[in-house]
């Protein structure tokens, strides 16, 4: 079994996601995308520990697609991202030791890069040359 990217447990990672949704629905922009879209929230919750959970302590268990998922909603926009990244940052930093706190901020603009890309993709005229940064 690999070792995890970075020092974490899975106790950790479930308070980081219990601690960043409780701050997403309150937030103002993203609070009322999500909302639109989550009916059940402790297991959105699960769902996406069991995400970070496979792409930091490759544990087995999720079963996903979030490309596809957040190009399926309709409402989510390119500009969501950075949003979502900064308060995902804040409760990182709020939550986590540093070393830590900085290695999964890294992943997951990493990823977030990889999921605005695709969004604006989809709503990007066809002749118009993709956003690379």
């Amino acid at each position: 079994m690999l070792p995890p990217r970075f020092p974490i447990n899975a106790a950790q990672i479930d308070h980081v996601v219990a601690l960043f949704y409780a701050s997403v629905r309150r937030h103002e922009v993203l609070g009322p995308i999500f909302a639109a879209h989550v009916t059940d929230w402790p297991a959105h919750e699960a769902k996406i520990a069991g995400f970070w959970k496979k792409a930091i302590l490759h544990e087995a268990g999720y079963d996903g697609n979030p490309m596809q998922v957040h190009m399926a909603t309709g409402d989510v926009r390119g500009d969501h991202f950075a949003i979502w990244l900064a308060l995902f940052d804040q409760t990182l930093d709020r939550a986590l030791p540093g070393d830590t706190a900085r290695g999964w901020s890294a992943l997951a603009h990493r990823i977030g890069r990889g999921l605005r890309m695709g969004v604006e993709d989809l709503s990007r005229s066809t002749s118009a040359p993709p956003r690379l940064s």
